[in-house]
């Protein structure tokens, strides 16, 4: 990319602070980087360009694309609606097992083809009648800056805003990134500091912190995903504690995808995870008390429909991406009449299971 391209697409970071050294210390994720000139912190796309740390990667994207609010996953978020979703290249994370390892480990600036403002991306949102963007494929926090203008544009036009993230973030920069966001899938890797530290060359506790925050000081809707890998973090030893710990901190009433992986990028070496791992994990969360449960990556509509924690009754009966029954009226159960914790609209979305993608002028 050219110089002045380079220009056009840097924007200072807003989480930082110079050392006694001369180093100045990146503040937006638990690594902390302490950067001399030009060096790139472990996520790449930060740079330090002479006194300060600066975004890369601004109003850039590797593409952008109309999905189901259901992919990402969020079941109780506006059901069947279509979501305008897109992320761009690096990570804060070095998980072994990534499945979207081309995105995420990406490690040129040229391959974030796409080009498009926050305001644009707002407003194509609207026309496109998306009821929500959704900043994904690779972690948000990292393109903190371009996410949260882009999430300020959306809320001028009505549209909500999505993160999907691991939840590797520092507090100062927690509390302004979720202050803009409506809603939330973390992907909680493991429950044990060994896997988080060999796998994901990271650590549990922020993420833990993460979630403790959004419950307790946001009105953000959020959602948990843990990919379950087999013979890694898949004992039943390890989803009883998950799942104690999720009862206790975090409530009966988050949702829980429990999904299954596939070999992927360096970790082709494990196998599929069975679906009954995931059937299996679901029952003991349920048995921990956990209401809404879903199994992921596996076909098995009951494992990944919504019923009434109260009646029994079905109440959102899903295939996949597709909607069939639908039976929430006012955000709670047509039988019984208990609250059903989410956002509901009267009637379900009817985006489906298509995938379109859009383009954007440059």
């Amino acid at each position: 990319m050219a110089s002045t391209d380079h220009a056009r697409f840097s924007v200072p970071g807003r989480f930082q602070h110079a050392l006694p050294d001369g180093r100045i210390q990146c503040d937006l994720c638990p690594r902390y980087c302490k950067l001399h000139e030009g060096q790139r912190a472990f996520c790449f796309v930060r740079q330090r360009v002479g006194d300060e740390i600066e975004l890369t990667s601004y109003g850039l994207a590797t593409g952008f694309c109309i999905d189901p609010i259901e992919k990402k996953p969020l079941h109780h978020f506006y059901p069947g609606s279509s979501v305008l979703s897109f992320g761009t290249a690096g990570c804060n994370l070095g998980c072994r097992f990534c499945q979207n390892w081309d995105i995420s480990k990406a490690r040129e600036i040229e391959k974030l083809s796409e080009r498009a403002t926050p305001a644009a991306i707002a407003q194509r949102a609207y026309e496109s009648g998306c009821r929500s963007v959704a900043f994904t494929y690779n972690d948000p926090v990292i393109f903190a800056e371009f996410a949260m203008d882009t999430a300020r544009a959306c809320r001028e036009r009505g549209v909500k805003s999505v993160a999907v993230t691991a939840g590797y973030i520092a507090p100062e920069a927690r509390r302004e990134f979720f202050s803009v966001m409506d809603a939330a899938n973390v992907d909680l890797k493991a429950f044990t500091q060994d896997f988080y530290h060999k796998l994901c060359f990271a650590a549990l506790e922020p993420v833990k912190e993460t979630l403790i925050y959004l419950r307790r000081e946001t009105d953000v809707w959020f959602e948990v995903t843990t990919l379950l890998i087999p013979g890694r973090n898949d004992s039943e030893a390890e989803v009883d504690m998950l799942c104690d710990w999720f009862v206790r901190e975090l409530g009966p009433d988050v949702p829980l995808h429990l999904t299954a992986f596939h070999p992927d990028f360096k970790l082709t070496d494990v196998p599929h995870t069975p679906a009954e791992t995931c059937y299996r994990a679901r029952r003991q969360a349920l048995a921990h008390g956990l209401k809404f449960v879903y199994a992921g990556n596996v076909h098995g509509a009951p494992e990944q429909s919504t019923s009434c924690p109260s009646c029994g009754k079905l109440l959102i009966e899903r295939d996949w991406y597709e909607l069939r029954t639908y039976a929430v009226s006012g955000g709670a159960c047509s039988g019984c009449g208990a609250p059903l914790p989410g956002h509901f609209d009267q009637q379900p979305g009817r985006w489906g299971r298509r995938r379109l993608r859009v383009t954007f002028g440059g």
